[in-house]
């Protein structure tokens, strides 16, 4: 795009852009141009306003700003009274897929105003500049006088100085950069991702729209849903009342279906599944702190700190808040989206973790099958119990992003379905960062996962619980291979892991060898692509550094030292390593047969075995043999985690007999 030195300040050709470009919407149909679908039909029919609900993003950011008559103001003064659609644009922006799409789409939702007094009544659009120095009130000002007109409030409003807009645009998540041109002088143009913001009557921002999905029928939509559920007597925009425009019916929100045999959504409330997990679906916190204090055969006795005893009320309650997305910032997040059941409570999809809004998490998701015998936690052991563990994906920005440890028992003290929970549980009158660790720590407990083939073997004396290969491949275990030198068997019972450190070169690897000139990136399963790195390392972030323990302790000779896992229920938790790096047993037992990678650091019991085949595949055998007889019921189990309801320390409280979430 032609662009100027930034200071060659013109009064007319922004103002102009953008109202020429809002009002020739329509005339880009034939544009060569690929255009935003924000110009054209939406091309799908969009849902019924009151149908749905919109979540709490956050709540929306201040600060000072200039209206168009120069006025100062703040932020917030423009936000409450009426629901905001709030953009970020500066005029001299001549993309059209940029800030002209934002101009236009918001013009169709001021036409829509003009026809509807119920939304002209109700809704404010308010548009701020982050280009101070060119966009000045006057600037803005013949914005107002071009879109402004007729019926519908829009404000159009700009800042004193950069300085004065960095913590608005920080706090709504608007990074901009300024382009440089050939000489790498600055220019007038701005590197940004469009972004227009629904805000509530209470200041909270309901959603975000971003090229792909700003449309004008959606934004309507989305308003008139929370227009329909500000009215009195509405739940959740769930009101039976008409679209104005379409003149349908909104039917009443059913609840989302829920874990176990929930009966409500079913148009024949007799209907009985047959599922043959059912039995085990039933949510009886009681049955999961009996299994935990009754132990399994091949496991230790379970520590319990005296100070955080096992209850149904507190396992209970821990369980809701595992599956609650609503613990993370925009509510989507929890922690069994990387903790996921019926993989392991690992991810077996991902190398590392994705968090929010697909922000990379360097180290893979440990699995929590008797996280509970652990003494040190995460990858380089940084936590000590789990009580204290829970708070660090709860506020890390990059997994669940929460500001802060009272912003989260703010959070949860509001939502409704636990009122009382914590009173219940704790004898608290609502959540503290103590009780909510607690909970989450008393879930996290009853993960016990003992009573292997192996165990039945080995601890329980029955010879045809395991096969040749597998007694074969434990005889290797302990002697050639070495491998019980760090996952340690005991005589009575085996955690296999010694809970300590070790560098097996991988971490070593990542930091000091040149990466590969290409990468494989999986399209599909089983299908995959290889990929100039040069090409990911232009559109992504560079590979975070990790060094381990080191970064716990300072210490150099801990540099890529991670903790030794626990091998039991491994079967089930590929990929493997801290980085997710090794996708199979087999490819770990090849790893570990060829001595792990060679450097200076490297554990000293980490060596070439140069095992043949039989006795690597044997390995293998014996490796799946460590899977517990308790998984298919805390798998199932998990499902039944209440939506709201937590029950009590009845034992007999169960999802057969407590229906109502």
């Amino acid at each position: 795009m032609p662009v100027r030195p930034r200071g060659a300040i013109s009064l007319v050709s922004g103002p102009l852009l953008g109202l020429l470009l809002s009002l020739a919407g329509a005339a880009w149909a034939d544009s060569p141009l690929p255009l935003a679908p924000g110009y054209g039909p939406l091309g799908f029919e969009p849902p019924v306003p009151g149908s749905y609900a919109l979540p709490i993003v956050q709540q929306a950011a201040d600060g000072d700003i200039l209206l168009s008559s120069g006025e100062p103001a703040r932020l917030h003064d423009l936000l409450g009274d009426k629901l905001v659609l709030l953009s970020f644009i500066y005029s001299n922006c001549s993309d059209v897929n940029g800030c002209p799409l934002a101009t236009a789409v918001l013009q169709g939702v001021k036409q829509a105003m003009a026809k509807d007094p119920s939304l002209a009544a109700n809704l404010r659009l308010v548009t701020l500049s982050f280009d101070p120095e060119h966009d000045t009130p006057e600037v803005m000002s013949l914005y107002g006088r071009a879109l402004g007109r007729g019926t519908g409030e829009w404000l159009f409003a700009t800042t004193a100085s950069s300085a004065g807009l960095a913590p608005i645009l920080s706090g709504y998540n608007q990074p901009i950069q300024v382009m440089l041109d050939a000489d790498g002088a600055p220019t007038d143009a701005f590197n940004h991702l469009l972004k227009v913001y629904l805000v509530d009557h209470e200041r909270r921002i309901r959603n975000i729209y971003s090229v792909a999905f700003l449309h004008r029928d959606v934004l309507l939509a989305d308003v008139r849903t929370l227009l329909m559920a500000s009215e009195p007597g509405a739940e959740g925009g769930a009101s039976l009342t008409k679209s104005p425009e379409s003149g349908q019916k909104a039917p009443a929100r059913s609840p989302l279906f829920g874990p176990g045999d929930d009966r409500r959504a079913y148009s024949d409330a007799a209907y009985e599944s047959r599922a043959l997990s059912l039995e085990h679906r039933l949510g009886r916190p009681a049955d999961l702190v009996a299994l935990a204090q009754s132990g399994a055969l091949g496991l230790p006795e379970l520590p319990v700190p005296e100070s955080s005893p096992l209850t149904p009320s507190r396992v209970a309650l821990g369980r809701k808040l595992f599956f609650d997305r609503r613990l993370s910032l925009n509510d989507t997040v929890s922690c069994a989206m990387c903790h996921i059941p019926e993989q392991g409570f690992t991810n077996n999809e991902l190398a590392t973790s994705i968090g929010f809004e697909g922000r990379t998490v360097r180290r893979n998701a440990p699995s929590l099958y008797n996280v509970g015998f652990q003494h040190r936690l995460f990858h380089d052991g940084r936590e000590t119990s789990l009580e204290t563990q829970v708070w660090q994906p709860l506020v890390a920005q990059n997994e669940m992003a929460n500001p802060s440890v009272g912003a989260v028992l703010e959070k949860i003290g509001r939502l409704p379905d636990y009122a009382g929970s914590f009173q219940s549980a704790f004898d608290t009158p609502g959540p503290t960062m103590e009780t909510v660790g607690k909970a989450l720590a008393a879930y996290q407990r009853t993960l016990i996962s003992g009573g292997s083939p192996f165990d039945r073997w080995y601890y329980g004396g029955d010879e045809a619980a395991v096969n040749e290969q597998v007694k074969r491949g434990f005889e290797l275990f302990r002697g050639a291979a070495g491998c019980s030198a760090c996952h340690l068997v005991g005589d009575q019972h085996a955690l296999f892991t010694d809970g300590t450190f070790h560098n097996t070169g991988i971490g070593w690897r990542n930091s000091m060898l040149p990466r590969s000139s290409t990468t494989e990136v999986q399209l599909a399963p089983g299908v995959f692509v290889s990929v100039d790195t040069a090409l990911i390392d232009a559109v992504a972030e560079p590979p975070a550094s990790d060094l381990g323990l080191y970064e716990i302790s300072q210490n150099p000779a801990d540099r890529w030292r991670y903790k030794t896992p626990g091998l039991r229920n491994v079967d089930l938790t590929a990929p493997y390593m801290h980085d997710g790096s090794l996708p199979t047993l087999e490819a770990v037992v090849a790893f570990y047969n060829r001595g792990g990678v060679s450097h200076p650091l490297l554990d000293p019991r980490v060596r070439p075995l140069n095992l043949p085949a039989p006795d690597t595949q044997a390995l293998v055998a014996f490796l799946r043999a460590l899977t517990g007889d308790s998984v298919p019921r805390l798998v199932a189990d998990a499902f039944a985690a209440p939506i709201g309801d937590l029950g009590s320390d009845d034992p007999h409280w169960s999802h057969e007999n407590h229906l109502e979430y």
